[in-house]
């Protein structure tokens, strides 16, 4: 079963969009959005299960310059 989940993103101070440009050239990501609050970045990420998720974070998300501090929100799909 697929898994989906939400990144929040802490960007270097003036490279939010450059980050956000970088994660939509990332296969897995789905979506890729510059927000308000306390994080500057949230992307969406689907992989074959949730520790695909955590290797596309791992090795393609965090290679991403601009990128200080991520959290990861894994999506556990509701029942009825």
């Amino acid at each position: 079963m697929p898994s989906k989940a939400y990144i929040l993103i802490d960007a270097t101070i003036g490279k939010s969009r450059d980050v956000a440009r970088a994660l939509k050239s990332v296969k897995p990501v789905l979506e890729a959005y510059l927000i308000t609050g306390p994080y500057d970045v949230i992307a969406v990420v689907q992989g074959k299960d949730s520790e695909d998720v955590s290797n596309i974070v791992s090795n393609q998300v965090h290679r991403i310059p601009g990128i200080v501090r991520t959290v990861t929100c894994l999506a556990i799909p509701g029942r009825g």
